[in-house]
């Protein structure tokens, strides 16, 4: 479908066409009618599918240029709101909206000059929002449309009093929006309160990855996981990597033994500064870095085409955490792989990754590794049953999974 066909106006149009756009997602197809309708919606979508321009372009048709605040978006971390504001620079490129985007981590004072200069679209981290309108320096009296992006990590990341305490500094008529890749029943049913005859949109079913990511699991004995990572980046066809650990220390532990091989890294989380954090993003956009080893609470602003592989070095805590992970490759129509290490204390996360997706993954080695004792799924389980781990050393034989060398 069309843009033309879902209601945009012709100066929205231009900023489609510059954008590159060329057909509606489903998403998009789906929500962009009902927001410029005025209703409020809760959208979710799998990652990679438009869901910033879904609610973005038709909240520029929805408020004037040169009025004031109309519209606020709050996301959970810097750089989704960066991600966003990019794509609402793009999108307002011919109508005359300007726009700033508010977090943490940074001087307060470029953000202040900007609403000085006057906007009409703010995009914010909930913190920093809060200590910016504690100053005295925001006014919210006029904001027409609210959006909660990745309202479903804002839970699980403690900011919904924050959020709270946001919605309480907005007029009570005004349009709400809901979007995330996953949309738990405690968001809809937190957020319940604030919603009036939403519009539920969901394009995919909940955990599940795009068909083009080729996943699979890697059985290997934890205090393996580095050397493995080393080989496999040193011997196989992983261009740019993303690799997720479970902490802050161990992104910085897994980074040092890279450098340490001589491959070139770079490690984001939450406890490097904002400038450390966009070098790294920059340098693995570019190029110049090859693996960017990262936490969950970045994922979902870590934006790059071209991602080969992600590698999950610790197993996610849960099976929506693994989709929005993997969601970071194979990105707009490529294909990309996405290789688990799983160590014995992983094995019951894994089973509720694979009850979610509704399938099996499949088990491999990597050729020419000398595995110590490990716990390896059998070959042969379902996802209605628990896996049953039996102990293996070398390759996996006809009970420990499927023998292979693809990497």
């Amino acid at each position: 479908m069309s843009f033309e066909s879902l209601g945009l106006e012709p100066r929205l149009l231009q900023g489609v066409v510059a954008m590159g756009y060329t057909e509606a997602t489903p998403i998009q197809r789906e929500s962009i009618p009902y927001v410029l309708q005025g209703r409020d919606v809760v959208g979710s979508a799998q990652t990679g599918t438009g869901k910033t321009a879904a609610f973005m372009l038709p909240l520029l048709q929805r408020i004037e240029p040169r009025k004031g605040i109309q519209a606020l978006v709050v996301t959970p971390t810097r750089e989704l709101a960066q991600q966003i504001s990019e794509v609402a620079l793009q999108a307002s490129k011919f109508t005359g909206h300007r726009s700033v985007v508010i977090y943490g981590g940074v001087g307060y004072e470029p953000q202040l000059q900007k609403l000085r200069r006057g906007v009409d679209l703010v995009i914010a981290t909930p913190g920093r929002l809060l200590d910016i309108h504690n100053r005295g320096s925001i006014n919210l009296k006029n904001v027409k449309v609210l959006v909660l992006d990745e309202a479903d990590r804002m839970l699980d990341m403690g900011f919904w009093p924050d959020v709270r305490r946001i919605i309480a500094l907005l007029p009570a008529q005004r349009q709400n929006l809901l979007f995330s890749a996953t949309m738990s029943p405690d968001v809809v049913r937190v957020a319940g309160a604030i919603l009036t005859d939403p519009v539920h949109i969901e394009t995919s079913p909940t955990a599940k990855p795009a068909d083009n990511i080729r996943q699979a699991i890697y059985p290997v004995n934890q205090l393996q996981k580095a050397d493995l990572l080393v080989e496999l980046l040193k011997g196989g066809d992983l261009n740019r990597v993303l690799v997720f650990t479970r902490t802050k220390h161990r992104a910085d532990r897994v980074n040092r033994i890279l450098e340490k091989a001589g491959i070139s890294c770079a490690a984001i989380h939450g406890d490097r500064s904002q400038s450390q954090r966009q070098k790294a993003l920059d340098g693995f956009k570019s190029g110049r870095t090859r693996v960017l080893v990262a936490t969950d609470v970045v994922a979902r602003g870590i934006d790059v085409d071209e991602i080969s592989h992600v590698i999950n070095y610790d197993m996610p805590n849960t099976a929506e955490d693994y989709v929005h992970r993997i969601g970071r490759t194979a990105r707009a129509g490529a294909e990309g792989s996405a290789l688990s290490f799983l160590a014995a204390e992983e094995t019951s996360v894994l089973h509720e990754i694979e009850r979610a997706l509704g399938e099996v993954l499949v088990c491999e080695d990597h050729q020419g590794f000398e595995y110590k004792d490990r716990v390896v799924p059998m070959a042969d389980r379902t996802v209605s049953t628990k896996a049953r781990p039996v102990f293996s050393s070398g390759v996996m034989g006809r009970r420990g999974g499927r023998r292979s060398g693809r990497r």
